[in-house]
């Protein structure tokens, strides 16, 4: 696989996002699923993993502890802290003694006593961010973590901190119909030398052909979701007709088809897809090569003016601080 430097190392610029392990989509996979997609993933080569002390209330980074931290030299590490589960809700909370001591209890269910990227999951818009990046600057001087990133902000907040403290990573979401980043964000990586690692690059698996009706399980945050309701989702549901007919032509699957054209935004560029499959692990990380007219078509297939609804509800994209497409 394609190395490309993250936190000021070379890692295969797909990498595995854990979320979905524990977290998120429904009842989480059983627990020998589980083990079995991250062994797959370190057989396969897979040389970064990322998970967040909100993923599962702290289960998915004891799940990662117990299986990976006897392998924890061979990957990379990441997480992230600023947004956790208390007393059973969700909770953001930049407070710089709570940061640091979620990274305490982070390292402790990591079974490791250093993480190599630790993002701040979501801007507390109760803190100032510079005193967020503040207290996490502190944790790289004492060797606990090895770099900062940031979590859905906007170019301004990346350059405001890192005023303060280098950033290495910002962690948005990006895809075919997420396209967010380019509107300023994008730009400013390139600028600062700031990878972008992009979450549910497929989509939050509706690129991969994996969402075909809107019965979702218990507990699946895409219920809410206004892209997979009603009308939104019917319309949508042309545009991924389109899009496995294109894929199908040129010879990838659907979720490889949505990962080149991620890959192909920037050398600076990462991809996390997550899975709970081990067939999907294997094909989401071997790499195809598109041509530039195939990637063109590609993005037109799924241009913005074609996906119906929003990507968040209306209280979540409050929370956010990422950029939104400009006005028509």
């Amino acid at each position: 696989m394609e190395r490309r430097i993250l936190a000021g190392r070379a890692v295969g610029r797909i990498g595995l996002g854990c979320m979905n392990l524990s977290h998120a989509y429904g009842v989480p996979p059983a627990r020998e699923v589980a083990e079995a997609v991250l062994r797959a993933a370190l057989d396969l080569g897979v040389e970064h993993f990322d998970t967040a002390a909100l993923y599962g209330f702290g289960k998915n980074e004891a799940l990662l502890g117990e299986v990976l931290a006897p392998h924890r030299r061979a990957f990379f590490l990441a997480s992230k802290c600023g947004m956790t589960g208390v007393n059973g809700k969700r909770v953001i909370d930049g407070r710089p003694a709570t940061l640091k001591a979620t990274c305490e209890e982070s390292l402790k269910n990591l079974r490791t006593d250093h993480i190599d990227l630790y993002y701040l999951h979501r801007l507390d818009r109760t803190v100032a961010i510079e005193e967020s990046v503040g207290a996490l600057g502190e944790l790289v001087r004492q060797g606990k973590i090895g770099a900062i990133g940031l979590s859905e902000v906007s170019a301004a907040t990346l350059r405001t901190a890192h005023a303060v403290h280098p950033i290495a990573a910002v962690q948005n979401e990006y895809s075919l119909w997420s396209r967010n980043p380019e509107y300023g964000l994008l730009a400013a990586c390139d600028e600062l030398g700031v990878a972008l690692v992009a979450f549910s690059p497929v989509a939050r698996g509706f690129l991969a052909g994996g969402v075909r009706d809107t019965r979702f399980a218990p507990g699946d945050i895409r219920a809410g979701m206004p892209r997979f309701q009603g009308e939104n989702f019917a319309q949508n549901l042309t545009i991924l007709a389109e899009f496995e007919a294109y894929a199908a032509e040129i010879g990838v699957s659907p979720a490889q088809a949505a990962l080149a054209w991620v890959l192909a935004r920037g050398p600076g560029v990462h991809a996390i897809p997550g899975t709970t499959s081990v067939a999907h692990l294997r094909e989401d990380m071997a790499e195809v090569a598109l041509s530039p007219a195939q990637l063109a078509r590609l993005e037109e297939i799924v241009a913005p003016r074609k996906v119906a609804g929003p990507r968040y509800p209306a209280a979540t994209q409050a929370e956010i601080d990422t950029e939104e497409a400009p006005a028509a």
